[in-house]
């Protein structure tokens, strides 16, 4: 796919691997529609992007607004639909569980009210993680969210098909998702990648460079890229 002038919805794009994506498919030459439950914290979008507001879970809100930007190239989300739930599972409040499972309903909203209005020669790229096959303590739930995308998007494939649809799995990447500034923010990032074949936390530009291949490579659908640092054989 030639990006230039292709029409982009991302969901999520106002922040983390999502915007980094969005700055991308600008500078590739797309109109893209950055999609996020809170876009008044972006004070100047870049020129060519345009903001909406929208919650993933809402699929009343989510229905109306894809049916109106339609039809559209890309739809890409990037949207983590909540807060996950981290710990061992025997000790884990369930409700905490169940929750982590809103970034999984977001997906699934994204492409049942999305997928029609992708045109056909078009694409869909979802955003797991490495925990998905590689978990590690304490990641229970992000593990099985992630599973569940990558099922998911397998099984999509065929029935989407001539339309793409693929999932970039990102390793540890540095995020505002991560509240932490300064020293404790160093120190939580070397606790998380030390093992890592590259013992540093990705870029949110490094994790988008996956999604824009999935995007631009035409011959790849149902497929988990790794963006992970080595995770995976760690």
């Amino acid at each position: 796919m030639d990006i230039n002038g292709k029409k982009a919805v991302v969901f999520g794009g106002t922040s983390g691997i999502g915007k980094a994506a969005v700055d991308m498919l600008i500078e590739k030459g797309a109109e893209v529609i950055a999609i996020s439950r809170d876009p008044s914290k972006v004070t100047s979008p870049p020129k060519g992007v345009t903001l909406r507001e929208c919650d993933v879970r809402d699929t009343v809100a989510m229905e109306a607004l894809l049916a109106e930007l339609a039809p559209f190239d890309i739809l890409i989300s990037a949207a983590t639909g909540g807060e996950r739930a981290v710990g061992p599972f025997l000790s884990m409040d369930m409700d905490g569980y169940k929750a982590s499972f809103d970034k999984l309903w977001g997906y699934a909203n994204v492409v049942r009210y999305g997928a029609e209005h992708v045109r056909d020669d078009g694409c869909i790229v979802l955003v797991s993680g490495s925990p998905a096959r590689s978990c590690k303590p304490g990641q229970i739930a992000i593990s099985s969210v992630g599973g569940a995308v990558e099922a998911f998007v397998r099984g999509m494939a065929a029935e989407l098909a001539p339309k793409r649809i693929n999932v970039m799995s990102p390793g540890t990447i540095d995020t505002p998702m991560v509240p932490l500034k300064g020293e404790e923010r160093s120190q939580l990032y070397e606790k998380m990648v030390k093992g890592n074949l590259i013992e540093r936390a990705g870029t949110a530009k490094e994790a988008a460079k996956g999604i824009i291949f999935l995007v631009e490579n035409d011959f790849v659908t149902g497929t988990t890229v790794d963006v992970d640092g080595g995770w995976l054989l760690s």
